[in-house]
């Protein structure tokens, strides 16, 4: 057929430029001049132009909804056409190649946009916050057609298209069209279905193919394949009563134990249904409040533990499907068990197939090494300025308290994004416009996604792990604060493990770096964490800190745990602590259950589930943590720098003094006073025979009374060595 031969009417030959860029899938509105378009005849009358592309076939025949038939016409490079009386119709596409077997399928390009004009709007002003239900892939009914819709955010592509397994990775049938200035690249596929492989190829500003998975996949394959899957979730929550508990509470009124779980290396080989009967067990038996799994987001590398994400929006598919992981969730609900996740906005891997120039060039990351780039990890910075960013990051807070019922996310290396300067030597960044190192960009993002989280889904609790002195993480964002429910007490964390392991006869000398944290402890709303980065990279685990024979490790650990868990601010421990774990922890191996089969590791585990189960259910220890006038030290008239003791107190009266003998041998009669007279009961003692003590303590309760000079109630106590004491005031 001649080149110059106009087929169907249009205004210029069918073989110009533009027609075969259309045939070669690398055209940026392909919808233009593929499909159905209205048009009408010499007198005036409707009739309707059918072009698809249909290279290599020997007919093609659009098929009407009611049986009728089309024959459509071979133009030039693959484009057939034909024309119809009356307004454009429904039509499917029968196809015929040279095996002679016809093939009836949808016509992406007969769809009007499955993505709106008020989406658009607010996919570029960041404010788009269901962005998962109008980005990346999902499956619709659209004008009586079951597919795919997919959407893809690509401001510098010439074009893009949609490879997969429907198409046999050759996407020049599935061109996607240009949604004008959003940046945004739409096309849906009918008769695709949920499980379906699929890509970008991408036409960089440069002219190369690239081919990238979906930002906003919601399901990958296995790492190391790296393709996107077409999600599909039919699963049915049933923890109905714990989300309406949950936003009925505020957490920071709640007793808070944590348990950090790397799912990987609990017990290996488990997935997340697997996993859901022994964990439960075991954080039943324990005692602990919340399970805080590190990141689950997709991540090509294990060994990162899921700190460099590439897939944001897709839970990671070595433990299972999405379906799966919301199964886990919805078990430890109903078992009464809060779930936290590792949350990690601060940085990407480079990866090629990811987030990294997207399209071609810096997207999702600062085009700014100077801000774009983390010299120390190897890693890239978003772009916390650029709207479309911001909003696809808080988006994925969203996503994840929304579709997975998540109970609260802990933000990793805050501190990296609020310094320009973090980690960095002079002239190797840029101040900010104010000539100051915060980086304002990333300080807005953090109150955003705090203020709209905790609006959007009550009860829920935002915490950061941020290791400086910035002022107001927990603070109002309406009062200049970031808006974060908890902040990590890494100064608490740091001073109390340098103290605890010192030789008992060295400690008092030291006693500043177990209460300075006093002077601050309510300044912000703290959590104190003994996380996974204090048992790896030559750490050592918990126990093996602690100094002395075995004995003596262990009786570190319980007064230790005691003073903790006392202390002001909720609690976090690493998996493993709980009942002695002695080597360092490796994520490419389970933890050494084994020693559960030795007395003193199983008392360890047996204290520490008496411990949390006596914390949850006294309000002095949780209720009033940032309430400076809910907490007294106490010590007169018998000082003892190796003693530390305090009062806590809740709302109605409740009062609990923690008492920690951190020497090395016991204080028999010593002289302390208590807050008030009466009676005292002791409601833990770490030296307990069943958590593998000496039994040493005070028949289980103690007397204050108000006598001399003093002035003060004053008791005569018996505190064991190396330990943490817990009394409750009976009256």
């Amino acid at each position: 057929m001649s080149e110059e031969k106009n087929v169907d009417g249009l205004q210029s030959p069918i073989a110009t430029p533009e027609w075969k860029a259309i045939s070669a899938g690398s055209h940026h509105a392909p919808h233009d001049l593929l499909g159905a378009h209205p048009t009408t005849d010499a007198a005036g009358h409707p009739q309707t132009t059918i072009r698809v592309r249909r290279p290599l076939a020997t007919s093609v025949v659009a098929v009407f909804t009611d049986g009728t038939r089309l024959a459509l016409q071979h133009a030039a490079n693959g484009i057939w056409s034909a024309q119809h009386e009356g307004p454009p119709v429904a039509y499917r596409v029968a196809t015929v190649y040279a095996d002679g077997e016809e093939q009836l399928a949808g016509d992406p390009y007969r769809h009007t946009p499955t993505i709106g004009d008020m989406d658009l709007h607010l996919i570029a002003e960041g404010r788009h916050e269901r962005l998962w239900e109008v980005l990346g892939a999902n499956a619709h009914l659209v004008d009586g057609e079951i597919g795919v819709s997919f959407a893809v955010w690509a401001p510098n592509a010439q074009a893009v298209r949609v490879v997969g397994e429907h198409n046999g990775w050759d996407g020049e049938g599935h061109s996607m069209r240009s949604m004008g200035v959003s940046g945004v690249w739409e096309l849906f596929i009918p008769d695709m279905t949920p499980g379906t492989l699929y890509k970008y190829q991408i036409l960089t500003p440069d002219g190369r193919w690239i081919l990238k998975a979906d930002p906003m996949a919601q399901r990958t394959q296995v790492p190391p394949q790296t393709a996107s899957v077409v999600p599909f979730s039919a699963y049915s929550w049933g923890d109905g009563a714990w989300m309406t508990r949950r936003a009925a509470t505020r957490a920071v009124a709640q007793p808070m134990s944590i348990y950090e779980v790397h799912l990987a290396s609990w017990r290996t080989g488990l997935g997340y249904r697997e996993i859901a009967d022994p964990l439960i067990a075991h954080v039943i038996e324990t005692g602990f409040t919340h399970v805080e799994f590190m990141p689950l987001a997709e991540h090509p590398f294990g060994g990162s533990w899921g700190y460099q994400v590439s897939g944001y929006y897709a839970p990671t598919a070595r433990f299972g499907t999405p379906d799966d992981l919301r199964y886990l969730i919805d078990r430890l609900h109903q078992a009464g068990i809060g779930v936290l996740l590792d949350w990690v906005p601060g940085h990407f891997p480079k990866d090629e197939f990811a987030l990294a120039r997207f399209d071609g060039r810096p997207l999702y990351e600062h085009p700014d090494p100077r801000r774009g780039e983390h010299q120390d990890w190897g890693t890239l910075i978003f772009d916390y300025g650029r709207p479309e960013v911001r909003g696809f990051l808080v988006a994925n807070a969203l996503y994840w308290l929304d579709q997975f019922h998540i109970d609260g996310l802990r933000v990793d290396a805050v501190a990296s994004m609020l310094y320009l300067d973090y980690s960095r030597e002079d002239g190797q960044w840029e101040p900010n416009i104010h000539g100051g190192r915060e980086n304002l960009e990333a300080i807005r993002f953090l109150q955003e996604v705090n203020a709209t989280a905790y609006r959007a889904h009550p009860g829920i609790v935002m915490i950061a792990e941020e290791s400086t002195s910035f002022p107001g993480v927990t603070g109002r964002t309406d009062h200049a604060g970031l808006g974060f429910g908890f902040k990590w007490n890494m100064g608490w964390m740091n001073d109390s493990l340098q103290y605890i392991s010192r030789d008992p006869m060295y400690r008092a000398h030291h006693e500043g770096e177990m209460t300075f944290s006093f002077v601050y402890a309510f300044g912000e709303n703290y959590l104190l964490p003994i996380s996974h980065d204090e048992v790896v990279h030559g750490k050592g685990s918990l126990l093996s800190k602690m100094p002395g024979d075995h004995a003596h490790k262990l009786a570190n650990v319980r007064a230790y745990l005691a003073y903790m868990w006392g202390h002001p601010g909720k609690n976090l421990l690493f998996m493993g602590q709980e009942f002695g774990q002695l080597a360092e922890w490796s994520e490419s191996r389970s933890l050494d259950w084994w020693l559960l089969d030795q007395p003193s590791h199983a008392q360890l585990q047996q204290f520490v589930g008496a411990m949390n189960g006596v914390y949850r259910d006294t309000a002095p220890l949780w209720e009033r943590d940032g309430d400076s006038t809910c907490f007294r030290r106490l010590g007169a008239p018998s000082w003892d720098p190796n003693v530390i003791a305090f009062e806590r107190r809740d709302t109605h009266g409740g009062r609990v003094v923690v008492i920690s003998n951190f020497a090395g041998v016991e204080r028999a009669g010593l002289a302390l006073d208590l807050p008030v007279d009466g009676v005292w009961t002791e409601i833990l003692n770490t030296d307990a025979v069943e958590y593998g003590g000496h039994g040493i303590g005070n028949y289980g309760r103690v007397a204050a009374h108000t006598a001399g000079e003093h002035g003060t109630p004053t008791t005569k106590i018996t505190l064991p060595a190396l330990s943490t004491i817990w009394l409750r005031h009976q009256g």
